[in-house]
């Protein structure tokens, strides 16, 4: 089992050692299991249970209470995997974490409806603490006894030089971040997996959750994606293609979203005059999908960003959020971080141009972000440029800067 130790970190020591339950919400396959797993080598009397499993079904709806016994002693780790399948389980939960919060240290994984419950009435607030896992990144895999810098320390880590990791790179480009194609690193299998994967997501997560029936377009609608990736994104385009209306287009791509097929990332606009308010990006959460070279590079950074962004918001660190910019004269930066709603940090990736991006220095002195970065493919990169304002801009390797993310 690959060890991921900071989501075992948030487990234990911001949610359990504050006495909460502790929500781990992913994508399919992105290794929730596994991960509580870990964790229960460490509690010799901890338990596993599955919503797959008939016999907890029935103990669930029965007496959810004589899952957790009331002892004396040091609480046991319990496991409730895809507890959102179970029927009443919001109000079972609150009841048996209610009644038997001493006597355990609860973790619930789950996929789409687990992090989308909260839109709703949440009868379990002050009760968790949420944490949204993500697939493997360049930062998680050359994690050492040392954590990647947190956002207080990421400008100083970048004025020293930085080691790149150009083979992991490749192989995260070639099999993505998904536990199991990437440990293979075999490309037939990470194409048949891959197939499978987008197969079960439509036909079995988005039919339970939205009991669709146009589940053969919405499926052509997904192998359409990949090749939308990195550009403005259009609902009127994509629902040409599939001649359906635009508004059922724009249903069924946040459906997509919904079972972590695709992320939409919106337009920061704000003290910008002449941006652009409403459009998205889109990009795959799987981004060896992709068949682009260079949109398959943005993803993968679009990617390890949107991981940090959420790991730095969910560690307690501030509210971070990703954003692109554009505007009407076609000025366009890829992604801009804002760290509690003010810009933070810039970041262009170009897969070859190795020249300073003109609309990178116009934004820059425009927000004067903290850190502006320019990433390539190539590797050995590292130097400066300058950049309106107090800010200098730095040409990176991405395989060097990646790493230094969560």
């Amino acid at each position: 089992m690959l060890p991921r130790p900071m989501y075992l970190g948030f487990i234990e020591d911001l949610a359990f050692r504050h006495g909460k339950m502790a929500f781990v919400a992913g994508p399919r396959q992105v290794g929730k299991t596994t991960l509580s797993k870990q964790l229960l080598l460490s509690n010799e009397r901890g338990q596993y249970h599955s919503c797959d499993d008939p016999g907890f079904r029935r103990q669930w709806v029965r007496d959810p209470m004589a899952l957790v016994p009331q002892e004396v002693g040091e609480p046991r780790v319990i496991v409730f995997d895809e507890l959102h399948k179970a029927p009443r389980w919001k109000t079972n939960l609150k009841g048996l974490f209610d009644t038997r919060a001493e006597n355990a240290r609860i973790l619930v994984t789950g996929s789409a409806r687990l992090d989308l419950f909260r839109r709703g009435g949440d009868s379990l607030v002050g009760r968790y603490f949420l944490f949204r896992m993500h697939p493997l990144t360049l930062g998680e895999l050359t994690m050492g006894p040392d954590r990647p810098p947190s956002p207080a320390d990421l400008a100083t880590a970048l004025t020293i030089k930085l080691d790149g990791h150009p083979d992991l790179l490749a192989d995260l480009l070639a099999h993505g971040g998904f536990p199991e194609p990437y440990l293979r690193r075999d490309a037939t299998f990470t194409t048949l997996w891959r197939r499978t994967r987008t197969e079960r997501l439509v036909r079995e997560d988005l039919r339970d959750m939205n009991r669709v029936h146009d589940v053969a377009l919405i499926e052509t609608a997904a192998t359409l994606l990949p090749e939308r990736v990195g550009s403005p994104f259009s609902y009127r385009s994509l629902a040409e293609d599939l001649e359906v209306s635009q508004p059922t287009a724009k249903r069924w791509v946040e459906w997509l979203e919904q079972i972590h097929l695709a992320f939409r990332i919106q337009p920061h606009h704000r003290s910008l005059p002449r941006a652009l308010k409403k459009q998205p990006k889109l990009y795959l959460w799987d981004w060896s999908e992709v068949p682009d070279e260079g949109a398959r590079f943005e993803n993968i950074v679009a990617g390890h960003l949107l991981k940090a962004v959420q790991a730095w918001t969910d560690g307690g660190l501030g509210t971070f959020e990703l954003r692109y910019l554009r505007d009407k004269e076609q000025r366009e930066v890829d992604f801009l971080i804002l760290r509690d709603r003010r810009p933070w940090m810039l970041v262009e990736a170009k897969l070859k141009d190795q020249r300073p991006s003109s609309h990178l220095r116009y934004f820059a002195g425009a927000l004067r972000p903290a850190i502006v970065v320019q990433l390539v493919s190539e590797g050995g990169v590292q130097e400066w440029f300058d950049v309106p304002g107090k800010t200098r801009g730095q040409l990176v390797s991405a395989d060097a800067f990646l790493r230094l993310l969560p």
